[in-house]
C-alpha cells in the first residue's frame, strides 16, 4: 500500500540547481528514515544522502557541501536540494523510506537528473 512519488528531476546545465521531492503515502506509521540514492548508466546504485526522523543527516563525500537533504514529517516528504550540479551527478535518483514499525523499506520509481556541460 505504501507508495513513494518523486518529482523535480530534469535537465540542467553544469553549475545549476534542482530540488527533488518525494512524498510517501498509504501508511500512517512513522517513517524512521528517508534517503536518496542514485544510479548512473552502467554503474551501481549508490547512497546519496539520508535523514532520520529527528533530522540527523549523512551524505556521500562527493555531494557534501553541494546537496542538502531535508524532510517535512507532517507531510511525509523528503527533499534533496542539489546545487552546483556537475555532469557526474547525472543519474536516476531514487527515494527510499524506512518504516521501522513495519520492518520494511520502500522505493520510489526514480526521477532522471541530467546535467550537461
Amino acid at each position: 500500500q505504501v507508495q513513494l512519488m518523486e518529482s523535480g528531476g530534469g535537465l540542467v546545465q553544469a553549475g545549476g540547481s534542482l530540488r527533488l521531492s518525494c512524498v510517501a503515502s498509504g501508511s500512517t506509521f512513522r517513517i524512521s528514515a528517508m534517503g536518496w540514492y542514485r544510479q548512473a548508466p552502467g554503474k551501481q546504485r549508490e547512497l546519496v544522502a539520508t535523514i532520520s526522523y529527528g533530522g540527523s543527516t549523512n551524505y556521500v563525500d562527493s555531494v557534501k557541501g553541494r546537496f542538502t537533504i531535508s524532510r517535512d514529517n507532517a507531510k511525509n516528504t523528503v527533499y534533496l536540494q542539489m546545487n552546483s550540479l556537475k555532469p557526474e551527478d547525472t543519474a536516476v535518483y531514487y527515494c527510499n523510506a524506512e518504516y521501522s514499525a513495519l520492518k520494511k523499506d520502500y522505493w520510489g520509481q526514480g526521477t532522471q537528473v541530467t546535467v550537461s556541460s
